[in-house]
């Protein structure tokens, strides 16, 4: 998994705003780009996914909501004893402390935005 704080570069610093410019990764290494907040003095962090079929996370808890936006492909979320099917385009909600997880049910690639209202990561796998 790559991170902005290894592979985005800092390209524009301006007093109202940062820009940051995405780096393909290495063959071979994960497509997934971990964006943490506080390095960059945001409240939000997020992970961009890009999984293949039949992959997604472990079952996992957070103490805030996730917010996930589904950009191509399509995707099984599982929330506590709850399943439903995003597809492109598609925003889905999961409460917090409730275990949740999705997963590429697609025959392509899923491209999936995680939206952690957070300086930082706070997961606990279950």
């Amino acid at each position: 998994m790559s991170s902005c704080e290894d592979n985005c570069e800092r390209l524009e610093e301006i007093r109202m705003f940062s820009v940051y410019r995405y780096q393909q990764p290495e063959p071979g290494t994960s497509r997934t780009v971990r964006f943490e907040g506080r390095h960059f003095g945001s409240e939000v962090s997020l992970f961009v996914v890009d999984a293949d079929p039949g992959r997604g996370p472990a079952l996992h808890v957070h103490p805030y909501a996730e917010t996930w936006v589904v950009r191509k492909g399509e995707a099984e979320f599982t929330v506590g004893n709850d399943k439903t099917r995003g597809s492109a385009g598609d925003i889905i909600v999961g409460p917090a402390n409730v275990p949740h997880r999705f997963e590429n049910v697609g025959t392509d690639r899923l491209e999936i935005v995680c939206i952690h209202p957070s300086q930082t990561f706070e997961q606990t796998f279950v």
